[in-house]
């Protein structure tokens, strides 16, 4: 479960204010892109914020084998946020590893070990028994999805989503 887990985490990077709405790239992950002014988006990221609680909850479990955070970075092309995995949380400081290359943040590559700004924090998720809690964003870029989109990516995130 781990490996499809972390496939999936990789997918989900909102750049705003571009004009398509995916970009594909080679041997990388799709990049969603979404409006600054997207209101759906913003009451996720306000949700994932309001509930952070429960992540930090997780964090104490080491049954819990996937927690990940999602976090805005800021560039001159608009506003990426990219998935890190392995997350620490110790004197109210969090720190986890880039999950995937970088579109337009030049500071940071893949596998990079970085402090995240607990202000830039835009989503949060855990895999418990292969149910997804948190992923507000992931919700709803999936519910944003065709039906077949919708059905690839369950198939490949072996995820259940509610």
């Amino acid at each position: 479960m781990k490996i499809k887990a972390l496939v999936i985490l990789i997918i989900f990077c909102c750049v705003s204010c571009k004009n398509s709405d995916k970009v594909e790239r080679e041997n990388q992950p799709t990049i969603y892109n979404v409006e600054s002014d997207d209101k759906e988006m913003s009451e996720a990221i306000k949700k994932a914020n309001q509930t952070l609680t429960d992540f930090n909850s997780a964090l104490q479990n080491p049954k819990i084998e996937v927690k990940s955070l999602k976090v805005k970075f800021e560039t001159a092309n608009g506003n990426e946020h990219i998935w890190l995995s392995n997350i620490e949380y110790k004197d109210g400081k969090y720190w986890g590893i880039l999950d995937n290359e970088p579109e337009y943040i030049t500071e940071y590559k893949i596998g990079d070990k970085i402090e995240i700004d607990n202000s830039k924090i835009s989503d949060w998720m855990y895999l418990e028994n292969g149910k997804l809690f948190g992923g507000y964003t992931i919700k709803l870029l999936r519910s944003r999805m065709t039906e077949n989109e919708r059905n690839q990516f369950d198939a490949e995130s072996g995820m259940q989503i509610d």
